[in-house]
């Protein structure tokens, strides 16, 4: 029988993680009935009943896993590590505000089956706030346009994904890794499920301008290259109009052109703009440089501080395996 891992995120959703366990167990019993399953969630450091809540799911169910990180490691490290620990032949996150339709992942099983490796949802809709989704939109498109690699509009990170694919992200090892430009540079043979989003069913969502900007400029900075290319070319352009209008003010001079109204204007003009150019640019590849600097201290996705139902006899094998990879390194 096949295993199915389902991976759920959360940070503070105490309104939610008891009735997307009950939907989730009740979509197996009905539309999945021929497919074992687990369910892990994986709580990045809630400050509300979450936690309490997931003991209790626990303790009633053994097919229901929970991750405690020892604090908030951010809107990408908790997920993609939960993505790690599952076990099952494949493997679908899930958000935990049933923004994500429980009633798609069958769909998503379907075309696992069919041979696909990788089965992304992707949004064609939103029932959110419909100003975010045409910026979503918008962003998406340039970011597209941008990218070195592949990248797939409207995918979240809500999926499917064969254990032969996790395998891959195992072996990554980067420490702040964007699941959704990974899938597109190095996924394997994958499909496409369009689904409508949801409202949150409770709860606020956690994102605001500072996260919506880090995830962009996470992927950004990640699988482009483009904005460095600009700021060599703008240098080279700012470059060639300050000589163009060095040789203008030259000439000027020489011909004693006094009547030339409001000489220093324009000049103060042109340096005002490549002074704000040079600072737009600085701070772009500032972004790159702390992208880099992240990646090569070489930090851990997630510190966990409990696990529950995990089978203590396959975290003993992980251990040798881990420690059997270490001595061979050591050698």
């Amino acid at each position: 029988m096949k295993k199915i891992s389902i991976m759920v995120p959360c940070y503070n959703e105490e309104d939610n993680v008891v009735p997307l366990s009950e939907a989730l167990i009740e979509m197996f019993k009905t539309d999945l009935p021929q497919y074992d399953y687990d369910i892990l969630f994986i709580d990045n450091d809630s400050s509300d009943t979450t936690r309490v809540r997931l003991r209790m799911l626990c303790e009633g169910n053994p097919k229901i896993k929970a991750i405690f990180n020892a604090k908030n490691f951010g809107q990408f490290n908790s997920p993609y590590y939960g993505i790690l620990q599952t076990d099952g032949d494949c493997t679908i996150p899930v958000c935990a505000d049933f923004q994500d339709p429980i009633d798609v992942i069958p769909r998503l099983v379907a075309e696992w089956e069919k041979g696909y490796k990788i089965v992304c949802a992707v949004k064609t809709k939103s029932k959110e706030n419909p100003i975010m989704y045409f910026l979503r939109s918008c962003y998406y498109k340039l970011i597209k346009k941008m990218a070195d690699a592949e990248q797939i509009e409207h995918f979240t990170g809500f999926g499917l994904y064969d254990k032969s694919f996790v395998k891959v992200l195992k072996d990554l090892k980067d420490p702040i890794p964007f699941i959704r430009g990974i899938v597109g540079e190095l996924g394997f043979k994958r499909t496409e499920v369009e689904y409508v989003q949801a409202k949150r069913r409770a709860g606020k969502t956690h994102n605001n301008l500072y996260s919506l900007y880090d995830a962009a400029m996470l992927s950004f900075t990640s699988y482009t290259k483009i904005g460095l290319r600009i700021a060599t070319f703008a240098g080279f352009g700012g470059a060639f109009i300050s000589i163009l209008v060095s040789l203008v003010y030259l000439i000027l001079k020489l011909l004693n052109w006094d009547s030339f109204p409001a000489g220093m204007l324009p000049l103060i003009f042109l340096v005002t703009f490549l002074g704000s150019l040079q600072l737009f640019f600085i701070g772009l590849m500032g972004e790159y440089i702390i992208s880099i600097n992240k990646r090569i201290m070489n930090r851990p996705l997630v510190v966990e501080e409990e696990r529950i139902n995990f089978n203590i006899a396959d975290k003993k094998d992980a251990n040798i395996k881990e420690y059997a990879s270490d001595e061979k390194e050591s050698v």
